[in-house]
Order: C-alpha cells, then structure tokens, then sequence
C-alpha cells in the first residue's frame, strides 16, 4: 500500500524522474492529463503514475504537490492551484529566482499552504548520487522521506524559502553560463572565418583545451540546443539573482539571448555544431 498520494506537475523529463523517485519510495504519484501532450501521456504511462484528469481532482485528492516545470509556467501554475482550494504541501522545485520563489511561497503561505523551495541540479537520473533535489523552508525536512528511495538523492540546506534556489541559480549560473559563453565564442570564431584556427590554438594549450575536452564540450552544445528554448528564462532568472546579490547582470542577459537563437531546436537534436552556429548570426558583420 502506497504511504502517501502526491501529485506532480508536469511529468515532463525532469517531472517523471522526480515521480519515480516518489514512486520508488512507495507513493502513489497521480497527474493530471488534461490539456497535456502525447508525449507527457506517453511518459507518464510508463512511469505508471495515476492520472485523475483535471487539476482541479489533483488539488482534491492529493496532500502533496510538486511542481516541476519551464520556470515561465511557475507562477501561474501555483495560482491555478490556488484558485482549487489546495491547502496541503506545495513543493516548487523549478529554476526561479529566490525572489521569485518568495513571492510564489507568500502567495500561497497566506491561503495556509505549506511551502517547500526545492532547486534540481542536474540532468534526469539513472542511478543516485547523479543529481539532487535541494530543499529549504519550515516544511522542508518533512518533505524527504517522500524521496527516500532514490534515485534522486535529496538534501535540506535549511529553513528560510529561496535558499535552494540561490544554490540551483548559481550553479546554473555557471554551468549553462558556460555553453551559452561557448556556443558565442564559436559563432563568432565561424562567421569571422577562424573557427578550424581557434579550434587548432585550443588543442595546443594543452588540458584542459585539448581536443578531447574540446569534442567534448562542442557535444554539450548539440545536446544543449533542444533544450535552450527551457533556458531562456532560467538565464533572466539568474540575472535577476545575480543583480539582487549586487553582481552585474548582463552576462546572463546575453546568454539568454543566445539561448533564444536556438529556440527552434526545441526537442529537435541538430545534425552538427556547424548547424547551431548558423543560428546565432543576427546581422551581418560590420565592415573593416
């Protein structure tokens, strides 16, 4: 018999990895299919989650609700919620600002919802010790039994909201900062005609810029372009993180800029690096 009933928004990649972590430690993790994909029907299927329909049967039958989503759907995801009469556990483990997060918290903290600040840093897991689920807030350390099984692993930074987002932020900060930093440097090195030279200097500054780091960094760009369109947002939250930290902001303005010259990747993997750089070329080059 399953301990507790959850349910999750949306069984997306990362949903459905954080659902079977919930199922795996003997749950009983429902979603609601109204108005969702055939691809999230698909994934949710073979996740063997419950699907009650609407989200308003979600809101009636669950005490629990995790929300794991594009970070643009966040805040009205949480005011449909709202607008159902939930008054159990709210878990808001997507990619915000810890401002941002506040705000969704008090919303729903002043209707007696019990809110949890969650932040997932990295990619969906096969096997623990891959990737985790930070936690903070009053509510938090209740929260991790639900994921005890793994293989999400699960850690608790504290009791104040936002804590585990400014953790996620920075993190991303640096590590879709980074492939955004990189997929500009080889858009221009391209479009200036130096791209097979600068790809050659790489390889002899030796590690970490030899060709094997290199290869393998340009195949984190082909597998980043179908999922920049997500990360647009996610660089505008980070940007605001940064400014309210009193850091500038522009780095991560830029790179959402970049990421939204790949937009039409969405879930499409391209054929070639070459094929991503064509992308970022938004002008032509100014005259010498």
């Amino acid at each position: 018999m399953a301990e507790h009933r959850i349910g999750i928004l949306h069984p997306g990649e990362m949903g459905s990895a954080v659902a079977a972590t919930l199922r795996n430690s003997v749950n009983e993790v429902c979603w609601a299919s109204e108005g969702r994909s055939h691809l999230t029907r698909a994934r949710a299927e073979s996740a063997g989650l419950r699907d009650v329909g609407t989200l308003e049967r979600l809101c009636q039958t669950c005490p629990t609700i995790v929300s794991v989503c594009p970070p643009e759907f966040a805040a009205d995801l949480a005011g449909e919620v709202l607008s159902h009469q939930f008054h159990g556990t709210y878990l808001d483990a997507n990619a915000l600002s810890p401002e941002h997060k506040q705000k969704i918290a008090a919303r729903l903290q002043a209707r007696g919802i019990d809110f949890v600040d969650g932040g997932i840093i990295g990619l969906p897991p096969k096997a623990r010790g891959q990737t985790w689920l930070y936690l903070s807030g009053q509510n938090a350390e209740k929260m991790t039994p639900l994921f005890a099984a793994g293989p999400l692993e699960v850690e608790v930074l504290g009791t104040d909201v936002g804590k585990a987002s400014a953790l996620k932020m920075c993190f991303a900060a640096q590590s879709k900062g980074s492939i955004a930093l990189l997929i500009a440097v080889l858009g221009a090195a391209d479009h200036l005609g130096v791209l097979e030279d600068l790809r050659r200097q790489w390889t002899r500054g030796g590690p970490p810029l030899d060709k094997t780091t290199m290869d393998k960094s340009e195949g984190h760009v082909l597998r980043s372009a179908p999922k920049a369109w997500r990360w647009v947002l996610e660089m505008h939250e980070i940007a605001a993180t940064f400014e309210a930290a009193g850091m500038p902001p522009e780095f991560h303005r830029a790179a959402a800029r970049i990421y939204d010259l790949l937009r039409e990747f969405k879930n499409t993997d391209p054929a070639s690096i070459e094929e991503v750089l064509k992308r970022l070329v938004t002008k032509e080059p100014r005259a010498s």
